[in-house]
């Protein structure tokens, strides 16, 4: 009975999220026009990695302080593990992980480069290497995380420490992550490359702190 309960709750829930989705007015300023007139001085050839490293660059340098701060509150809070399942390794499902995680890497080191030019970027890229950490560790071949050890600390930190710091070298220019004309591509590859690594070890953290 319950089961029927949560499972009404929940189409019941998806059902009014669609209708609000639907009964949405269209959007009072329509920005497209500008991103795409302003798109070749942003360093970068995508409209959606332009927003979000250089018209809103901000936005996104706040993001990633709260998804670090979200792992940094699990690791104070205390990482009680989360009973789950144990199994013997499975040596087809270890071997299958160990052919994926080298071209997962390589797909998140596309998805890094592809982002100033099509779908892809920082955050993509860093899920994927997420995801490989996590199934090394779900077949058994990576153990669980305990406490960061220094190495790791800087990775998470990373990301969010270049982004501060080429942030804090434009301040110079008059606005926060105004880019200076002709360096715009290179500094969100060195931010975009920062990020993915970080990205990647907190949203593994996100599961391998707690498993």
């Amino acid at each position: 009975m319950k089961r029927i309960v949560i499972v009404v709750a929940a189409l019941g829930f998806a059902a009014a999220l669609i209708a609000a989705m639907l009964d949405l007015a269209p959007a009072a300023v329509d920005l497209r026009g500008s991103v795409a007139a302003h798109l070749a001085a942003s360093g970068v050839e995508h409209p959606v990695t332009a927003v979000l490293l250089n018209y809103r660059g901000y936005d996104t340098l706040l993001e990633i302080a709260v998804l670090l701060l979200a792992l940094l509150v699990i690791l104070a809070v205390g990482n009680e593990k989360v009973a789950g399942v144990s199994a013997q390794p499975n040596p087809v499902l270890q071997t299958l992980a160990r052919l994926a995680v080298p071209l997962m890497i390589v797909m998140a080191v596309y998805l890094l480069w592809a982002g100033a030019h099509r779908p892809g970027g920082a955050f993509q890229a860093g899920a994927v290497l997420a995801a490989a950490a996590v199934l090394l560790h779900l077949v058994g071949l990576r153990p669980s995380w305990t406490l960061p050890t220094a190495r790791l600390r800087i990775g998470l930190a990373t990301g969010f420490v270049v982004f501060l710091a080429v942030a804090a070298a434009l301040l110079g220019q008059g606005a926060l992550l105004q880019y200076p004309s002709g360096q715009a591509g290179l500094l969100i590859l060195l931010i975009e490359a920062g990020l993915t690594v970080s990205l990647g070890l907190i949203l593994a953290g996100l599961f391998l702190f707690l498993s």
